[in-house]
Parts: C-alpha cells; sequence; structure tokens
C-alpha cells in the first residue's frame, strides 16, 4: 500500500480511537468532531491531487482490516465527511487552529489535536444564524445532517431543519418525512395563536413544525359518494369518510398522533356537546380536537372550539398534560380574516385547510400512487448502497 496512504490510516485510526474513548453523553458531539476533522484532512488531500484516484477506498478498506467491527468508515460515509466539512467549513472553525501535518503539502487538520477542540461558530457566520445555537447543531446525529445536506442547498434552510430536529427530537424518520414534506417553506403558514397562548418555548416550536396549514386526504374522492361538486360534502359525511379511513388520516397528521374518537362527548351542567375529533399528540403531550367544516371559514366557529378546549382542560386533562389544541379544518380560509378572528382567543388554536383526491388535476391523480411509492423504493436502493452507513 502506497506509503502515504498508510500514514492517512494511522492518522484517522488514532483519532477514531481517541475518540471511542469520550464519554457517551457527548456522542453526537465527538462524533461530529470527529468527522468534520476527518472531512478537513481528506478534502485537503484528495482536492489538492495529493491522493490519487481511489486512495478513499483504499483507506476504507485498511481501516476495516485494522480495526475489526468498525462501522461507518465506507468509501462512502468517509465521502460523506468530506462534503460534511466542506459544507460548513466557511461557518464553522475548531475552538483552537490546529496545525498542518505537512507546511508544504495539502495535508489537512492534525488530528491528533482534535481531542482538545470543539466544534464553534466562526465570525463568518451566516446572518440567519444570530439565533442559532451550536448545542443544536452538535445535538443531532450525523445521519440527521447528511439527511439535511443531501435535500437543502440553502444554508437558512439547513439550520431551520438542524434546529428543529435537535428541539423536537425527530428522530431520522421524521426528518425525512418533514423534509419531503417541505416543511421549511410551510412553517408558521398554519394561521395561529400558539405564539401567545403556549408560553413553552420548546412546546411552541414543536406545535408549530406539528401542523400543517393544508392537509391533502386523498382517500377521500366525492366523485365515488355520488357527489358532483366537493363542496356538498357535509360535516357528517367528511366525518364519516376520515373514521372509515382514520389510519390514512392519522398519516396525514404525522407520527405521534393516538386517536381518542369522534362525536367526543362534552357534558357541562346537563348540556351536552360533541367534539368532531380527539386525539391525544405524544409529542405535545396534549389532547387536540380538530373540528370539521365543510365550507369557508366563519369567524363565529372558534368560539365554539375555544369551548371544547376549555371543558376538556378543566375535566379531562390529567397531571403532567399541557393544555389542549384546537384545530378547526375548513374546504377553505382567508387568512387575513383568520388571523384578526383568533389573535384575541385564550386557548391554542389554528386553522387549516383540506383538499381531497378529486381537487387534484387529471395528471397528478394518475402520478399519486407513483409518488407515493418513490420514497420506499429510494430507501431501499439507500440501504442496499449504504452498507456500514450510521
Amino acid at each position: 500500500m502506497n506509503e502515504k496512504y498508510l500514514a492517512a490510516v494511522e492518522t484517522i485510526k488514532a483519532a477514531i480511537l481517541k475518540s471511542q474513548s469520550r464519554t457517551v453523553q457527548n456522542t453526537n458531539r465527538e462524533s461530529l468532531l470527529l468527522y468534520y476533522s476527518i472531512g478537513g484532512y481528506v478534502s485537503g488531500n484528495s482536492r489538492e491531487g495529493t491522493w490519487g484516484t481511489g486512495a478513499i477506498d483504499e483507506i476504507s478498506a485498511r481501516l476495516r482490516e485494522e480495526l475489526p467491527g468498525l462501522r461507518g468508515f465506507s468509501s462512502r460515509n468517509i465521502k460523506s465527511m468530506r462534503q460534511f466539512y466542506e459544507a460548513w467549513q466557511p461557518y464553522l472553525q475548531l475552538s483552537q487552529p490546529l496545525e498542518l501535518r505537512e507546511k508544504t503539502s495539502a495535508a489537512a487538520i492534525d488530528l491528533a489535536l482534535t481531542a482538545e477542540a470543539v466544534l464553534i461558530l466562526s465570525e463568518n457566520r451566516p446572518p440567519v444564524a444570530t439565533d442559532f445555537r451550536m448545542e443544536d447543531f452538535t445535538g443531532i446525529s450525523f445521519t440527521h445532517h447528511m439527511e439535511i445536506l443531501h435535500t437543502v442547498k440553502g444554508v437558512s434552510e439547513r439550520l431551520f431543519y438542524i434546529q428543529a430536529s435537535a428541539r423536537c427530537h425527530w428522530s431520522k424518520y421524521t426528518l425525512r418525512e418533514r423534509l419531503k414534506q417541505d416543511l421549511y417553506h410551510h412553517q408558521g403558514a398554519l394561521p395561529n395563536n400558539f405564539a401567545a397562548t403556549i408560553p413553552d418555548d420548546k412546546q411552541y416550536m414543536q406545535a408549530i413544525h406539528m401542523f400543517k396549514d393544508e392537509y391533502f386526504l386523498d382517500f377521500i374522492n366525492t366523485e365515488e359518494l355520488d357527489l358532483t361538486d366537493p363542496q356538498d360534502m357535509d360535516e357528517r359525511v367528511l366525518e364519516h369518510e376520515i373514521i372509515s379511513h382514520i389510519r390514512n388520516f392519522i398519516q396525514c397528521l404525522g407520527s405521534g398522533f393516538c386517536f381518542v374518537g369522534n362525536q367526543h362527548r362534552i357534558e357541562v351542567d346537563g348540556e351536552e356537546f360533541f367534539a368532531d375529533l380527539l386525539f391525544f399528540q405524544r409529542d405535545l403531550k396534549a389532547l387536540v380536537v380538530i373540528e370539521l367544516k365543510k365550507g369557508k371559514f366563519k369567524p363565529a366557529y372558534l368560539g365554539q372550539l375555544n369551548f371544547y378546549l376549555s371543558a376538556l382542560d378543566e375535566q379531562e386533562r390529567k397531571n403532567g398534560e399541557n393544555p389542549s389544541i384546537g384545530i378547526l379544518l375548513c374546504r377553505e380560509a382567508n387568512k387575513s380574516v383568520v388571523e384578526l378572528a383568533i389573535r384575541d382567543y385564550t386557548k391554542p388554536l389554528g386553522v387549516a385547510t383540506y383538499r381531497t383526491a378529486d381537487e387534484l388535476p387529471g395528471q397528478y391523480q394518475v402520478l399519486a400512487p407513483i409518488i407515493e411509492e418513490a420514497p420506499k423504493l429510494l430507501d431501499v436502493v439507500a440501504f442496499e448502497e449504504g452498507g456500514d452507513e450510521e
């Protein structure tokens, strides 16, 4: 094996062994520091021609020979480390300057010194990072970072998903779903009063990310219901279709929703009231009422929903649970009207709209099943190609 490659193997191996000795509590931070440093080392040598073609493949194979059972250092993953470094190098720096091993060559970071370093935001931090915490960056796994880097190009959008993943404790599967939904461009699109009614910052962020401004109920087709106009579908028909396809509806809502029941009975001083759909959201630790309306949003609808939340908080909310949240699901809504109507209510409320399958253009109706299956096929391909990817 080329002597330069052997030296690279020894350098990377020493850094790996040193990093593995750190405490479990700092796993993500230590791993990211290690991968960032290795990425810089590989970038400096491979981009400037110090190493020849196939060097990364050779180094990866030799590393796994010398460290049996080593995972996460396939040639593909080492290239990902290089991508990670090159993507963030303009904005990150190590807490102390690291010397080049050879002043006259393109060798990059002296990995032996990474044990004494931490990653910090540099003076060249992007303008969007003024409120960004480094703990969020080091609080998610390398796998999360690479999911974001592979999908998102803009720095502000990347920081958004990093922050949301860290603070909302998203799994890599939840992150993939949020990326697929293009949550960044829909953030805050749901008209709501959460900022005024949810004082806890973490829960507020979770609520903002949890609910969308529009839900595509592709399991409902008004043509199959013998309705010539989707507007003819009343609330009871809509509710019946949702209950008949409750699994599909929960998938529309996202992870963590547990169905409690429909037409949930609320009694106040002998009078009965019935909430259309009641869920418990495990991540928010709160009951969620979804009220269904067949037509356009009307301000009066919010009063009814606010009343349901007050009653549920008084009668059914358990110790340790957060205040109930209400979502009004309408056929259409004027955002300006909603924002004016919702702002003075004291309970957490949001207003979203819905569309049914027959409201898509014809060509998209044909493509919808294919689009639905595509991520699953891509996951299979990624798994087969990824090998020992972490």
